[in-house]
């Protein structure tokens, strides 16, 4: 994540054996402490590098002996690694190999430590400094950490030198065209995979020289937020790379917070943002198999206040539960910044604070649902199969300034697409092109929303993969003047043969279309094209911009279920969302069952909840229980281990960080007679639910709890 850097390191000591049963993990470059013992099944312990205070080895075995498996972070773009650019490492300073701006600043991550650019020498003391030492003490899983270059980087002689390398001609200054910056920003998506490539190939090498079977995975940011952020990564390359097992999404307020576009308006929408955040992460790994942690965080890098924390942070956790295919959380990074951090006590106060209790039980609550949250076949409601396409050259069309008259504010050419539909209930899902060659990519796709004015295709078998599943029944919708100057760049389409003046000419070619397909509804075997010769940027930055879209998305699909929420059921969880804005209606959503509310920290129980727009809500449904008379816990600020059930009798031990207080329901086949617990602790029944509210302090080491009746 786009944290401030702490130049740490780690390494594992012992032989710690990966367990397929990893389901949560979280990051930290300090060793175990009792105010951050967060009960996940696994840490990431950041950075190789050996602290004054503590060695490597001594921070990881801090967390073993706690009985957590321990896995390995650190950046591959970014680090503690200064003793390679001051030459430490090799004898030759290397601070040429930093990321520059066009002033010839380079780019910093940190007091010293610049952004890089991954040359094979880095590579080579990358893997001996970082990777090696990292295996040679028995971890086996690695994750490297946001392959970044800045789109508004290219101006050091490193990289001129690889430009060279790359393309065979001498570097051009990307800002004087659209092409130039095209050719830059493809060789920085080049760059990191090569780097990703290099270093999880050797991993797995030297993995397998010990015995060892070495997973790779990619903790990064989603493919929309590098976009908007103006930063080129591998992103959904990686997941056809043999060597990466698979991704951490990196999303949480930080990213989903940047404003975009509908119904003419600029402003911050994180929930939608989120969900798509997620959607576009979930989409590169669906259709292979990898693995797929989704992040959420608490707060955030910037500065705010807790209650916008707090905020926030329920609209994220809710979008990625709003994905049941994914059952696998980072469940927060940097620990050690959330629990004793100073943060404003609210929007209008400069007086600063740790966090609150309130927040960190109703936190720790969320945080131990992700333990127990189960894949579910369930859909999220409203119309299904519509789908937006993506690519990894969104990132290619990205810059600071505007280049020959180019300009995608906030990425409204994406949400444009995006947005008509979301905004009213429809759950539109993300493909990727450069998945379209796996069958199980198309699974559920009906309509397919598609543009080439803020992307273009690298490889013309994606042509093909397309023009073969329209051809099968497929409808796509292709919007764009096609008439941007990066349709001009050098590439296959114009290139060896090919004299096509824009990428979607080769497409329609396929399709038996008119090259220069006006607007308006062609066929192809059982499927059809819709074109529409509008720019998707026109449907979100105008007000009322997307009712021409509207009405030909539901020429090609049918007629669309249009509601104000989101709804979804896993197991006894209850996601929902409510969407502002008034697309739809501005009406709340109204929830009637028996419920356990899991954004409220007193855990109440409900009979009713009315979800109002721009809110969501988190619900345990008690009805859902089958066997009411196992004593349970339902819900808890805590994780619960070494359960006993015996006759009239139900105890456990539940852990969670020091200074946070503990919330449960507990779920009893009658009222109890006896609640001993080993803290001072208060409890409430509920004759209704048939359950037992119960407050106490938490403790890492433990509380005994025995309830008997």
């Amino acid at each position: 994540m786009k944290k401030t850097l702490i130049v740490v390191g780690m390494m594992c000591l012992g032989m710690m054996a990966y367990s397929q049963d990893v389901k949560t993990t979280f990051q930290t470059a300090g060793p175990w402490k009792p105010l951050t013992d967060v009960r996940a099944d696994a840490v990431m312990v950041y950075g190789a590098n050996n602290r004054p205070e503590l060695s490597f080895s001594e921070r990881v075995e801090s967390w073993r002996k706690k009985g957590y498996v321990t896995h390995f972070m650190t950046g591959i773009a970014w680090g503690g690694y200064g003793d390679y650019f001051s030459g430490k490492w090799d004898g030759k300073p290397h601070m040429d190999e930093g990321q520059k701006s066009i002033q010839g600043d380079t780019i910093m991550h940190g007091p010293g430590v610049p952004y890089i650019v991954p040359t094979m020498n880095y590579l080579k003391y990358f893997k001996e400094t970082q990777i090696k030492p990292v295996i040679d003490a028995g971890i086996s899983d690695i994750f490297l950490e946001e392959p970044e270059f800045w789109a508004y980087a290219g101006y050091s002689e490193s990289f001129k030198r690889e430009w060279k390398d790359y393309y065979g001609f001498d570097w051009r200054p990307q800002h004087l065209s659209a092409e130039n910056t095209y050719l830059s920003n493809k060789l920085k998506y080049h760059l990191y995979y090569r780097a990703l490539n290099e270093a999880f190939g050797f991993a797995k090498e030297y993995g397998k020289q010990k015995g060892m079977d070495v997973r790779c995975y990619v903790p990064t940011h989603s493919l929309v937020n590098y976009s908007m952020w103006n930063i080129v990564s591998p992103e959904a390359s990686l997941a056809s790379m043999a060597h990466c097992d698979g991704y951490i999404a990196q999303v949480w307020t930080g990213t989903s917070r940047v404003p975009n576009y509908f119904n003419g308006i600029r402003k911050e929408r994180v929930f939608e943002t989120a969900f798509l955040e997620y959607g576009a992460m979930e989409s590169m790994t669906r259709p292979t198999g990898r693995k797929m942690f989704f992040l959420t965080d608490p707060i955030e890098d910037r500065a705010v206040d807790w209650e916008d924390y707090k905020r926030n942070y329920e609209a994220t956790f809710t979008a990625q539960l709003l994905y049941p295919q994914i059952a696998d959380y980072e469940v927060m990074p940097w620990p050690d910044r959330i629990y004793e951090g100073l943060y404003r006590v609210s929007a209008d106060s400069e007086e600063k604070a740790r966090i609150p209790r309130f927040y960190s039980t109703q936190m720790q609550v969320m945080v131990n649902t992700l333990n127990l949250m189960p894949l579910s076949k369930n859909k999220l409601n409203g119309s299904q199969g519509i789908s937006v396409l993506m690519a990894n050259s969104l990132m290619f069309q990205r810059s600071l300034e505007i280049v020959e008259g180019y300009e995608d504010p906030q990425l409204s050419n994406f949400f444009g697409l995006a947005f008509p539909l979301l905004k009213r209930g429809v759950p539109v899902s993300i493909t990727h092109l450069e998945n379209t060659g796996y069958a199980d990519t198309w699974k559920d796709v009906k309509v397919l929303l598609m543009t080439y004015s803020n992307m273009k295709p690298l490889d013309p078998k994606a042509h093909q993969y397309l023009a073969d599943w329209v051809k099968q029944g497929g409808t796509i919708i292709y919007c764009g003047r096609d008439n941007d100057p990066y349709q001009r760049v050098l590439e296959w389409w114009n290139q060896n043969g090919n004299s096509y003046t824009a990428p979607s000419q080769h497409l329609f070619g396929l399709m038996q279309m008119p090259e220069q397909a006006s607007e308006g509804v062609y066929s192809y075997g059982k499927g059809k094209v819709f074109v529409v010769r509008q720019d998707p940027k026109e449907f979100a930055m105008q007000e009322k911009g997307d009712q021409p879209l509207l009405k030909v998305i539901e020429q090609a699909y049918g007629q669309l279920e249009m509601k104000n929420h989101f709804y979804l059921e896993r197991g006894s969880y209850v996601m929902a969302s409510v969407l502002d804005e008034g697309a739809v209606s501005n009406q709340p959503l109204v929830l009637r069952g028996s419920y356990i509310d899991l954004f409220d920290p007193t855990l109440p129980t409900l009979k009713q909840k009315d979800v109002l727009p721009g809110q969501q809500a988190f619900l345990f449904d008690i009805n859902t229980v089958k066997d009411k008379k196992k004593p349970q816990v339902l819900a808890a600020a805590s994780r619960q281990y070494d359960e006993v059930r015996i006759r009239n009798s139900y105890s456990f031990v539940a852990k969670s960080p020091a200074e946070t207080n503990n919330v449960m329901r507990v779920l009893l086949p009658r009222k109890p007679k006896q609640v001993n617990v080993s803290v001072s602790n208060q409890s409430q029944w509920d004759e209704e639910t048939h359950t037992l509210l119960l407050l106490f302090e938490n403790h890492p080491k433990g509380v005994h709890v025995e309830i008997r009746w």
